[in-house]
């Protein structure tokens, strides 16, 4: 791992401590609660496995978050809303890239569909609320965005925060993005699973692990053991 993504890492868990010690930030999303269902949730007119790319703070609790939601097949974390170039952590942490840590997901859409991914996003993944931050962590690269893949998925997506909003959902506005996805590039390696193979890192600990413990408390009909990123294959 380079130097300055050690140093950045190493921030991070930082402020989750310090955070931990004053009681700065919350780790559970907004509504502490599910939020209802999307009302517009059609089938994708394609067959077989779809992809939804969203962003939400730190790519590790959404990673974890979704690898345990039945129907996902695989899930990366990485980088979307910006180039090729900067699609690197230590620069993504930099925030001025226009990339957001974010999570590509593989599910099949007999089993979930887009619109109950996005209830779990607002539910239990994230705050949409927050603008540019999550918890201890601040910048454009931890915003709430959705990325589509498809224009039904813009459709759905749109039409989900507009009944979210009227139906004063969360205590604030939302101010999740939504926007058509240019491309999605894989995290370095060392930041797939880092959920698994960390979870004593405090970050996980404070911020993450609840974020897991809340699907599977509130929406046990979707909890699954979990499944793996995949090695290759998360494309651009």
């Amino acid at each position: 791992m380079p130097r300055k993504s050690r140093l950045v890492l190493l921030f991070r868990v930082g402020t989750a401590l310090l955070a931990l010690t004053v009681g700065a930030c919350s780790a559970a999303p907004a509504s502490q609660a599910v939020v209802p269902p999307p009302k517009l949730d059609p089938a994708p007119a394609a067959a077989g496995d779809q992809v939804a790319v969203l962003a939400g703070g730190c790519f590790w609790g959404l990673q974890a978050v979704f690898e345990h939601v039945k129907g996902v097949r695989q899930v990366w974390a990485g980088y979307a809303g910006g180039a090729a170039d900067t699609a690197h952590y230590f620069r993504v942490a930099e925030g001025d890239t226009g990339h957001a840590e974010s999570v590509k997901i593989v599910y099949d859409p007999a089993q979930v569909s887009f619109g109950t991914l996005l209830q779990v996003f607002f539910s239990v993944a994230h705050d949409p609320t927050e603008l540019n931050r999550q918890g201890p962590d601040h910048g454009t690269q931890y915003r709430s965005e959705i990325f589509t893949t498809t224009p039904q998925q813009s459709e759905v997506a749109q039409a989900y925060i507009r009944q979210l909003g009227a139906a004063h959902a969360f205590d604030a506005p939302i101010v999740t993005r939504v926007e058509s996805l240019p491309a999605f590039y894989v995290a370095e390696g060392y930041h797939q699973d880092y959920y698994r193979t960390h979870a004593d890192d405090p970050y996980i600990v404070y911020n993450d692990a609840p974020k897991v413990a809340a699907l599977r408390r509130l929406m046990p009909q979707l909890y699954q053991t979990g499944t793996r990123y995949a090695d290759v294959g998360g494309g651009h």
